[in-house]
């Protein structure tokens, strides 16, 4: 049996894209929860990975493996793709991530409108300002704006959750929901190759529970962009709070299927709920160091 020693999380966000922290106060929290490699995981960016955060990680004894979250689409559902140790610098790689953050804004001005007709009042100069918006950016802007306060209430009977109002009013077959132009898994698979990443499928287990994937169509989807490896180890929190723990269920299901797995909180902010925070070990996940080793020589390799 291996020792409970090393703590890792290679799948958190910053204020870079929909997280709250800024990139160097993500590594004071990794500091301080003891976790000592991590990955910043932003949505279609990479722009938290400077020298200035590389030497504060290294000053701080965190090193930091790089990484992206693709946002992609099938017929079914939106599909989180990841990459690992990729290159930053790469053309390619930042030209079409910008390419799927224009779409982005072109998706707010969209989903604004239709809000606008819904009663609500979205900061739309504000979001335009954010880089890589997302719908939890725009949700988090109706909530935490007093005006639309009624409208909520009448609406929800209560002041909603970001996750509820999204999945009420935003997500497919809502009322202001708005199609957005977007890349394929297999698509992603290709620019995060190009980068010299590997390519791993995040949260099956969200598929599952969100958007109803069968577990062969969720291994549709990583034949068809071959994907080297599964976020196996992730803890799921559904929009009652409730914790879905199916870790030895994807563990199982990447080994017969030859991927190689990785562990991440998806850490956003700390919201006093059931969410995993940095390090996974508020919701019960640690593993054993020869559990980390692997997964680190599989990313490294």
């Amino acid at each position: 049996m291996g020792v409970f020693m090393k703590k890792i999380d290679l799948h958190i966000h910053t204020n870079k894209s929909d997280g709250l922290l800024s990139p160097k106060e993500i590594i004071d929290e990794a500091k301080k929860k003891h976790v000592q490699t991590i990955a910043i995981a932003d949505h279609d960016t990479v722009d938290a990975y400077t020298d200035e955060v590389y030497n504060y990680a290294k000053d701080n004894g965190i090193e930091l493996i790089t990484a992206v979250e693709i946002s992609t689409k099938t017929k079914k559902c939106g599909i989180h793709v990841l990459g690992y140790n990729i290159d930053t610098s790469s053309k390619y790689l930042n030209e079409s991530l910008k390419k799927i953050r224009n779409a982005r804004h072109d998706y707010l001005h969209n989903v604004a409108n239709k809000l606008n007709e819904m009663n609500y009042i979205l900061n739309i100069n504000k979001l335009d300002m954010i880089e890589a918006v997302t719908k939890a950016h725009i949700a988090m802007d109706i909530i935490s704006n007093k005006t639309n306060e009624k409208q909520l209430l009448k609406q929800f009977g209560h002041i909603p959750s970001k996750g509820e109002f999204i999945e009420t009013i935003m997500n497919e077959n809502c009322p202001a929901y708005v199609k957005k132009e977007t890349v394929t898994p297999k698509e992603a698979a290709e620019i995060i190759r190009k980068a010299g990443g590997k390519v791993v499928l995040a949260h099956p287990v969200a598929y599952v529970h969100e958007d109803n994937l069968t577990m062969n169509e969720i291994l549709e989807i990583i034949n068809d962009m071959k994907a080297d490896g599964l976020e196996a180890n992730y803890i799921y929190t559904d929009r009652n709070n409730n914790i879905v723990n199916e870790i030895e269920k994807w563990n199982k299901f990447a080994e017969e299927n030859h991927l190689f797995v990785t562990i991440g909180s998806d850490f956003h902010m700390e919201d006093g709920g059931n969410h995993a925070e940095i390090g996974l070990e508020n919701v019960g996940v640690v593993l054993e160091d020869e559990k980390v080793n692997e997964i680190l020589e599989k990313l490294r390799g």
